[in-house]
């Protein structure tokens, strides 16, 4: 039974079926929240910027696609080989947004996660007038930002784009990173509070202070956001002691 269910999971037209629901599940969500925007103005200051690397949490990242407004940007998100990857990955395109497989972990299984070719492809997308959007943290190190998408801003020359994405209705799984699922007919809250740039000759000290300004603007954005939706108890704590590792 154990294989007949491992089986199935990593089939072809399962994957593609689980995904095609998700997608249109995201849609109806979207559909059905009404999302107050902060700064009101936010896509006014934001597209003049572009393109740009687009920075969320773990586990908040589900209507992360719908930021995607206009069809006239190009947007790519960097989404991880492992199985549970292969479904949002097809939810995503499906959502018009297109896909890099890779880690951004920079510690010791960057290499073997394909970390490398992943930064390389997100820097060419970037060239290419294409936005990125990645987590800022790292696999099982929730709200913890790592330097990956430190280094992408330093190389690219592109500004961070830190934000949350929120609704008043959700499941919230008790996984590593306390996944989010949005639920339908409730207030959402997209908060954008500033952008992060990081000189092209920012040495160790300069990108572990921009790491750490990503981190407090990404709690302050997910604060902000739950506080506008009525439901400021559901923000988590920040997490403390926090370092890239």
């Amino acid at each position: 039974m154990k294989h007949l269910i491992r089986n199935t999971l990593r089939s072809g037209w399962f994957q593609r079926a689980v995904g095609f629901l998700a997608a249109e599940y995201l849609r109806l969500v979207w559909l059905t929240n009404r999302f107050t925007y902060e700064p009101g103005d936010v896509y006014d200051i934001v597209e003049p910027q572009m393109p740009a690397i687009f920075a969320f949490w773990h586990g908040q990242h589900l209507l992360t696609p719908f930021i995607k407004n206009k069809p006239s940007y190009r947007a790519k998100v960097l989404i991880s080989r492992h199985r549970d990857g292969e479904f949002n990955a097809i939810a995503a395109e499906r959502l018009g947004i297109g896909t890099i497989r890779g880690s951004g972990d920079h510690g010791g299984s960057f290499h073997r996660k394909g970390g490398v070719g992943a930064f390389k492809e997100m820097v060419r997308a970037l060239e290419d007038n294409y936005n990125v959007a990645s987590t800022a943290d790292v696999p099982k190190r929730a709200r913890i930002a790592g330097l990956g998408i430190i280094m992408l801003a330093r190389e690219s020359g592109r500004p961070i784009m830190p934000f949350a994405m929120v609704t008043s209705r959700f499941i919230r799984l008790k996984n590593w990173d306390s996944t989010t699922i949005n639920l339908p007919f409730g207030r959402g809250a997209l908060v954008g509070i500033k952008e992060i740039n990081v000189p092209r000759d920012a040495d160790a000290a300069m990108m572990e202070a921009a790491r750490l300004d990503l981190e407090a603007t990404l709690n302050e954005c997910m604060r902000r956001a739950y506080e506008i939706v009525g439901r400021p108890e559901a923000c988590p704590p920040p997490v403390s002691g926090a370092s890239s590792g």
